[in-house]
């Protein structure tokens, strides 16, 4: 399109007005202020650069740049950034093609803090009203009416309105960054992957490359960070040679300056080519970081600092409580070992990776230590840990992993040519001195092979401490390694307790009975309650393979209630059909007996059932009559107060010693099945039935055999003396419901009753 002719309208004219006088500024002038002149009149260009130039705004320069069509501009906008100001003709190629330009700049190239003043000589083309409701532009100028001091007017006002868009944009987009930034910040784990997420997002924030440093220090009063020294645990750029190290505050030329002043007065500090910030934190460590940005920070990018510091504090004070919980999570605090978790994911990442076809794991228990904590106090024990701790750790630990996995158990793991039990045990053969006393320990160790383990690190620490426990059966003071045939039976063990709480819970246990006869006479005059459990397939489960898990789950206890409980009702029961003679036999295992609830539970008993105590037995086996004497005397002495008679099982079997059989008062001896099998199939005769008989006689015990299975074993045992027997030749065990029915067939039941109405009568 040809150029428009030009009028005297169409020219820019200045009117004879004085400029004002720029003020002198200071000789640093860091930026300029772009304005880019869009006419196709080269006489616009000329006249505009002459009233503007040498002119300064808000202590910049100006800078202007030139286009001679809206399509020139087009192009030259594509590369060209940080214009303040553009001086744009209406009219050019086109009658519109100064205001198309417009909607080009503000929606195609989305350039909204550019101030745009609009400039004709032909305002028919452009109305003021219409172009200022329907285009985004900030001013609109006749050419006429532009004096030098108008437009210098009308350029300043657009450069203070970009000033502050570009602030208040920049100051939003620096919240956002710093939004984002926590949020990022906060996905970084430990302590040193934070620091130097801080000094990536600090640079980015302020535009420059990451040069810069974050200092650790401990807590201090203000003012004495000279006395600390500052750990560096993030570096970047020309400090990375710094990185973890420790050097004073003062003093050390390799810090810079601005860091140990921003330690000092606890603030940020700001120079010409670098920015300190001081991060104040609730815990008592102090950070700051120290970043070259190439030059002063402007106002704005200050107070961004300034909220970028107190976000990074929080920041901070979160790692320093997360590193905390996860020390308390992972690590002893008495010792700083590894615990039993933080060895377990240790063992996981192991068993992943070749080295496990060499490696051990050992448990080490120190032998007796309880009885050493309590003799010299709880705080002497924990120095004495600390020592063992110190002591593994110093010979072992450069090659090995060591942690602490309980209150006096420790861990080894690693190469199985040097976890070995010589080489631990060997540990302890020198005394540890603590507080000037040395005290010799010695310790038991369970050990595991991880060669071909298939399970997890769990697997392995509790696989570990089953061969423990087992040395520890052995002998103290040894080893013992697992096998895959212990883990066999454990599992077994456990999946048998689990089975056996289901069974009591579901009422498959129940209790049977097997009468106890006169010898002399042939009739029933007791019966033993023994525990029955029959599966929902109806196969029975031995009472070897369950009584022993209730024992070591204590089970026992709750499930050795409820067999006194049900015995004494059955007696009960009985007793009203006219049984009135008949006693009932119960067994009490030692974890019973040992339960501090124990008589409690039998007088609760024996007072919700009504059973009378004089035809209630209970039953203690050999073995047990002989362990803690003073403590079952008492205990037995306390039954017997209740009326209750008191039988020794199994009798035998142990060594009891005759002159304690005497005071613990008890009132029949059982004769062990094995004995009686002996009187007809042992080379030895009757020798320990008839000393057991005899022994009874002169004690003036009863004596009761079991297992009898034939009349020649019946026969012997009646010439011996022995009182009452019970066993397969006189009647099987059998439940409740039969034990009526089979004490009616054997005649008791109308003897009784006869003998029950010659009294009454």
């Amino acid at each position: 399109m040809p150029l428009p002719n030009k009028s005297d309208k169409d020219e820019l004219i200045f009117l004879e007005e004085s400029a004002p006088r720029s003020t002198a500024g200071p000789t640093h002038k860091p930026a300029v202020w772009r304005v880019l002149i869009i006419d196709d009149d080269i006489d616009v260009h000329t006249a505009t650069v002459f009233a503007l130039n040498n002119m300064e705004m808000q202590l910049r320069p100006l800078e202007f740049l030139h286009a001679y069509s809206a399509a020139q501009a087009r192009t030259l906008l594509q590369t060209e950034t940080d214009i303040a100001v553009i001086l744009l003709d209406v009219v050019m190629e086109q009658d519109d093609a100064g205001l198309q330009l417009v909607r080009h700049i503000r929606d195609t190239l989305g350039q909204v803090e550019v101030r745009i003043i609009l400039r004709t000589g032909q305002p028919g083309y452009a109305p003021e009203i219409e172009a200022i409701r329907d285009y985004d532009i900030n001013d609109y100028k006749t050419k006429s009416e532009l004096t030098r001091i108008k437009l210098y007017t009308t350029v300043t006002a657009a450069i203070r309105s970009y000033q502050q868009i570009r602030a208040i944009n920049a100051g939003r987009r620096g919240l956002a960054h710093i939004a984002r930034a926590g949020t990022e910040l906060m996905a970084l784990h430990g302590l040193p992957n934070f620091s130097a997420g801080v000094l990536a997002q600090l640079a980015a924030l302020l535009d420059c490359v990451p040069d810069g440093l974050v200092g650790m220090q401990l807590g201090g009063a203000q003012g004495t960070a000279s006395e600390h020294h500052i750990d560096i645990i993030a570096a970047a750029g020309s400090y990375h040679a710094l990185l973890n190290q420790s050097m004073p505050a003062r003093g050390d030329r390799r810090l810079p300056d601005g860091l140990a002043q921003a330690f000092e007065r606890r603030q940020n500090v700001h120079g010409e080519d670098f920015s300190a910030l001081y991060f104040a934190c609730k815990e008592d460590r102090h950070f700051a970081a120290l970043l070259n940005t190439g030059r002063p920070l402007s106002d704005i990018e200050q107070r961004l600092l300034d909220v970028f510091c107190g976000n990074v504090s929080v920041g901070f004070d979160n790692v320093l409580l997360l590193t905390r919980l996860h020390n308390f999570a992972f690590y002893d605090q008495l010792s700083t070992l590894p615990n039993r978790t933080r060895l377990i994911q240790i063992i996981d990442d192991m068993l992943q990776q070749p080295a496990r076809r060499n490696a051990t794991l050992s448990i080490v228990d120190i032998d007796h230590f309880s009885e050493t904590n309590d003799a010299f106090g709880h705080q002497f024990g924990d120095q004495l840990l600390l020592a063992v701790a110190a002591r593994m750790q110093s010979r072992l630990g450069e090659r090995l992993t060591v942690a602490r996995v309980g209150g006096d158990t420790f861990a080894v793991l690693g190469d199985s040519a040097q976890v070995n039990p010589t080489m631990i045990l060997a540990l302890f053969k020198e005394p540890f001195r603590i507080d000037g006393q040395a005290i010799q320990l010695s310790a038991t160790v369970g050990l595991i092979r991880l060669t071909d383990y298939e399970g997890s690190g769990a697997g392995v620490v509790k696989d570990a401490d089953i061969a423990l426990k087992r040395a520890k059966v052995q002998q103290r003071a040894g080893h013992f390694y697992f096998s895959h045939s212990m883990g066999i039976e454990i599992r077994e063990r456990v999946k048998m307790m689990h089975a056996l709480r289901r069974a009591f819970d579901e009422g498959q246990l129940f209790l049977a009975y097997q009468p106890q006869i006169d010898l002399a006479t042939r009739r029933p005059m007791g019966a033993e309650a023994l525990l029955r459990w029959q599966t929902e397939d109806g196969n029975f489960v031995a009472p070897d393979r369950f009584i022993s898990i209730a024992e070591y789950s204590g089970l026992i206890i709750e499930l050795g209630e409820w067999v006194l409980r049900t015995a004494c009702l059955e007696l009960v029961r009985l007793r009203t059909l006219g049984y009135l003679d008949f006693m009932i036999s119960v067994n009490v295992s030692q974890a019973q007996f040992r339960h501090p609830r124990f008589l409690d539970i039998l007088r609760q008993v024996l007072t919700d059932t009504q059973a009378p105590a004089e035809f209630i037995e209970l039953e203690i086996t050999e073995s047990m009559a002989m362990e803690e004497p003073a403590f079952l005397s008492e205990t037995l002495h306390q039954v017997k107060q209740l009326g209750l008679s008191i039988a020794i099982d199994d009798f035998g079997t142990g060594f009891s010693s005759l002159n304690y059989l005497q005071q613990l008062h008890v009132d029949r001896l059982k004769i062990d099945r094995a004995f009686v099998n002996e009187i007809t199939d042992s080379s030895r005769g009757s020798s320990i039935a008839e000393m057991v008989i005899q022994l009874g006689r002169k004690l003036d015990l009863s004596v009761v055999a079991e297992g009898v299975e034939d009349e020649r074993q019946a026969a012997i045992l009646a010439n011996l003396g022995c009182a009452s027997a019970q066993g397969f030749l006189f009647a099987r065990p059998m439940a409740a419901a039969q034990l009526a029915d089979w004490l009616k067939h054997a005649g008791l039941g109308a003897a009784l009753h006869t003998q029950s109405e010659s009294i009454s009568e």
